[in-house]
């Protein structure tokens, strides 16, 4: 009896829950005309909203590494590698990869004015200093490509003492 008592009690769980299933069902209210085809269009237009937001972002690896020299005393103390990518929108990738000889000069630029600021200087990977060089990068991207990129990810970093 011990061991049929959790069946039985399994049985009349799963008949109550059915039935309570059942009974609590909502009624469906049909639609007419107009309201039916107004309820339809806000929810297609709702689901294609959704379904932009979704859209997975494309990365685009810039083509070389960026080679910065870090300047002391008028000497060369270091050099600092770094490999970026960029997020687009996918429907903006070609545009971006037809600017990229205007953008790896702004970057360049943006990179020697942190390098000269003492960027790469000490803990150069601190994510604060890494933070500030995003931004800047992402801002001259902005000047060369509007809003199209997204986000700077800044893939490889190496300084290299001289």
């Amino acid at each position: 009896m011990g061991k049929l008592l959790p069946i039985i009690f399994l049985i009349l769980g799963v008949a109550i829950g059915g039935g309570a299933g059942i009974f609590l069902k909502p009624e469906e209210v049909p639609c007419e005309g107009e309201e039916c085809e107004e309820l339809a269009a806000a929810a297609a237009a709702a689901a294609e909203e959704e379904a932009a937001e979704i859209e997975e972002p494309s990365y685009i690896a810039m083509k070389a590494q960026f080679v910065v020299p870090v300047i002391e005393n008028e000497l060369v103390k270091s050099l600092v590698v770094m490999s970026i990518s960029l997020e687009v929108a996918p429907a903006e990738t070609e545009y971006v990869f037809s600017r990229e000889p205007k953008l790896r000069d702004t970057f360049l630029q943006v990179m020697f004015d942190h390098a000269h600021v003492g960027g790469f200087d000490g803990a150069f990977t601190e994510s604060g200093r890494l933070s500030v060089l995003r931004v800047a990068l992402l801002e001259a991207a902005h000047t060369v490509v509007g809003k199209r990129v997204s986000d700077i990810l800044i893939t490889d970093i190496v300084r290299q003492e001289i």
